[in-house]
């Protein structure tokens, strides 16, 4: 037992990077990376190379661009003018607008051009920042002491917020990787003059500040988490660009409007609402409308449910609301054709006669195992009735005796 315990903790070692690891005793090491570990293995908004194993073309020139990745879901890109053999997972040093950057190389290759050419990024244009050099194990120690303290950084500047009663919330820090700057990430309703806020925390850091305003998805994208569905939330591992979703999404869906549901962690709708919606859309444009009236001899009819799967309706008489009738949407289109004709059809009920399908048997117990519901059943006035006659009998046996 020992010893499956030992090899399976090797292999999770092995796994893993460094920094994800299994530590002493068992224990994890715990990723405080953010995605950005060197296997690539929890990174976020991941782009696969599929031309990694191919080979560039007799006196062709490789894409002189690289893709870089920062914390969270940050990334940028960078002309490699040195010719530097990169590739993915690598520690890069960058140019930044004062000092020097670091973060990880994340794409390489042919494919850069396209992602720069999908985030219409002009690679001609003179105004993209170079890569300096491979990251040095000093820059790589400045880096991650200036990443330990950004938590304890984060918790303080936003006391420093409430201590002036500023309407905003700092959800995030960001510092170079020459650990001379940090960006504060913001959110907040209105417009907020945090001039006193930027002095304070200046003197109390020691560097230098910069605030940046972002929405709430943008909040959501780059502190990740897990959604309503299990699984992590599509803004932080793969989705690029935030489309608007609107309450008719959930309409044409037949999704009850219900804020809770509908919204994610951003308390925005959530993103995911768009995704089957053309399906939908595709699938509506020859249905009849859903407040469809239908005209007949016993009074008119209102829809009361529709099925898109299916392609039924379900109708009931203005009179008669409990009472439903099914019909198809050939029979719907059919009807409401009749009526445009000022013809009306004798009932419902002979359309929705046709749509009556008998139940069949599925499983049949040909074997003859038990219920698993036997004991749920409450035994019958019968059952007792022979167990009384039983007793009796047997009472009746014994006297006799």
């Amino acid at each position: 037992m020992i010893r499956t315990r030992r090899s399976f903790q090797i292999k999770i070692q092995n796994m893993g990077c460094n920094s994800c690891s299994t530590g002493k005793d068992g224990q994890p090491k715990g990723c405080r990376n953010n995605g950005t570990c060197g296997t690539d293995g929890c990174n976020k908004l991941t782009v696969f190379d599929w031309l990694s194993n191919m080979s560039l073309p007799n006196g062709e020139k490789p894409f002189e661009f690289v893709e870089v990745r920062f914390k969270n879901s940050r990334k940028e890109f960078f002309r490699n003018t040195e010719n530097l053999g990169l590739s993915i997972g690598d520690i890069v040093a960058t140019q930044a607008q004062s000092g020097h950057d670091i973060g990880m190389i994340t794409l390489t290759g042919e494919l850069v051009r396209v992602q720069m050419k999908k985030k219409k990024v002009d690679h001609s244009s003179g105004d993209i920042l170079k890569l300096y050099r491979k990251a040095s194990q000093k820059d790589i120690d400045i880096w991650q002491k200036a990443r330990n303290r950004e938590e304890e950084i984060k918790k303080r500047s936003r006391e420093i917020a409430i201590i002036l009663k500023l309407q905003m919330k700092i959800s995030d820090v960001e510092f170079q990787g020459d650990a001379s700057k940090a960006t504060f990430y913001y959110t907040a309703e209105e417009r907020v003059d945090f001039r006193q806020l930027i002095k304070d925390m200046a003197k109390a850091f020691g560097i230098r500040i910069e605030m940046r305003q972002i929405g709430y998805r943008q909040e959501a994208q780059r502190l990740g988490g897990i959604g309503s569905c299990g699984r992590e939330l599509c803004c932080s591992t793969w989705l690029t660009d935030f489309r608007s979703v609107s309450t008719s999404a959930a309409r044409y869906q037949q999704l009850s409007l219900n804020p809770q549901k509908l919204a994610g962690q951003c308390g925005k709708l959530k993103c995911c609402l768009n995704y089957e919606l053309d399906l939908y859309l595709e699938a509506l444009k020859d249905f009849p409308p859903q407040d469809t009236k239908l005209f007949t001899e016993k009074g008119m009819a209102f829809c009361q449910k529709s099925d898109i799967f299916k392609a039924t309706f379900w109708f009931s008489y203005k009179d008669e609301p409990a009472n439903w009738h099914v019909l198809s949407k050939e029979q719907v289109i059919e009807i409401v054709a009749k009526n445009r004709k000022k013809e009306k059809i004798a009932s419902l009920e002979e359309y929705a006669a046709d749509n009556i399908v008998e139940d069949k048997v599925v499983f049949e117990n040909v074997v003859g195992q038990d219920s698993l519901t036997r004991f749920d059943k409450p035994k019958g006035r019968n059952n007792r009735n022979k167990n009384k006659k039983r007793r009796n009998n047997r009472k009746r046996r014994q006297k006799n005796a």
